[in-house]
């Protein structure tokens, strides 16, 4: 009986450790937060890469907790402002934060 006591306090302690291990904090994503904007930079990569005007290669795509962040270069202020607008367009987007920079 004092086995079974031990191993049930050994294997509560780890439950315990690693569900706090998978909670957020404001600088660290949750494993469904990261699922999430994992699928969402995907999202906004595909609708970057389909669109004819704008050169997808050039164009950096990260997502933390819902926000958005572009960076790299395109020639135009309209494409600029129009990869801003594509992202904002995907669903669970919640802001843009865009850093793209005109060649």
């Amino acid at each position: 009986m004092k086995h079974i006591n031990i191993f049930a306090a050994v294997f509560s302690a780890a439950l315990l450790l690693t569900a706090v291990g998978c909670a957020p904090t404001p600088t660290r994503e949750g494993t469904g937060e990261y699922v999430d904007d994992a699928v969402i930079t995907t999202k906004v990569k595909a609708a970057i890469f389909n669109d004819a005007t704008l050169k997808s290669t050039e164009i950096n795509v990260e997502t933390f907790k819902g926000t958005v962040q572009l960076s790299g270069f395109v020639k135009t202020e309209a494409e600029r402002l129009h990869a801003a607008r594509l992202a904002r367009e995907v669903k669970g987007v919640q802001s843009v934060k865009d850093d793209i920079r005109l060649k």
